[in-house]
């Protein structure tokens, strides 16, 4: 049945079905905000993952909490959470949220910049999962992709490092960065609360000798590890 509230809460929950989500979607993308709002210095970063498990009846959500200068671990935290909706394709975010919405509840504080495994607003409704965890929460996001699902960009050079814009139709809608020599580029673009200018060089401050930088990779280890706390 379509939710018939014309201007719905993001913080109520989804009843499933893709009225709800559309109606709740374009209400959300109109709250991005495309500015820095995140603390200066960052003390505390974060990396977000989910993955859908026992055929998909269940969300699992990690996320790892690293010390912002020196990338040392603070926390690692687990949540597995049982679906109360079925997956509806484009809408992945709404269906994983309350796994999300759990993790974050159990870190040992709130971080000052999440990074995620999955889209900001280079994505075809301009609000990935990285924005819409960032408007729920008020956390300012980063989105970071694997590979390029949308929009175009110039040839990018094999230096560490090197980005350039990716663009949609004319709008910059994030970056192609290359975060490792030799190796496939990844897609940066803003979540929420963070600038189209600070979004890559951010990545990069906290990317190491992987592809992804560090708080990704960790908590895309540790759900690959198939954890159950």
């Amino acid at each position: 049945m379509a939710h018939s509230d014309p201007n719905p809460n993001p913080l109520d929950p989804w009843d499933g079905s893709v009225a709800h989500a559309r109606a709740m979607q374009d209400l959300m993308a109109k709250r991005v905000l495309a500015r820095d709002g995140f603390r200066s210095p960052l003390r505390a970063v974060a990396g977000f993952s989910t993955a859908m498990e026992d055929d998909g009846t269940r969300t699992r959500a990690v996320a790892v909490l690293v010390d912002a200068v020196t990338l040392d671990l603070i926390d690692a935290q687990v949540a597995h959470v049982s679906a109360s909706t079925k997956y509806v394709p484009g809408f992945l975010s709404f269906q994983v949220m309350p796994a999300l919405l759990r993790v974050l509840d159990m870190l040992p504080q709130a971080p000052d910049l999440v990074l995620f495994d999955g889209d900001g607003i280079a994505n075809p409704q301009r609000f990935g999962i990285a924005s819409h965890f960032g408007v729920v929460t008020g956390l300012p996001t980063i989105g970071i992709g694997n590979k390029l699902l949308l929009g175009t960009a110039a040839d990018l050079q094999q230096v560490r490092g090197a980005y350039t814009p990716l663009r949609d139709y004319g709008e910059q809608i994030g970056w192609v960065l290359r975060s490792q020599k030799d190796v496939a580029p990844i897609i940066v673009s803003p979540g929420h609360r963070v600038a189209m200018a600070s979004a890559a060089d951010l990545v990069m401050r906290f990317t190491a000798e992987e592809r992804m930088p560090e708080p990704v990779q960790m908590a895309q280890h540790l759900g690959a590890r198939g954890v159950r706390v």
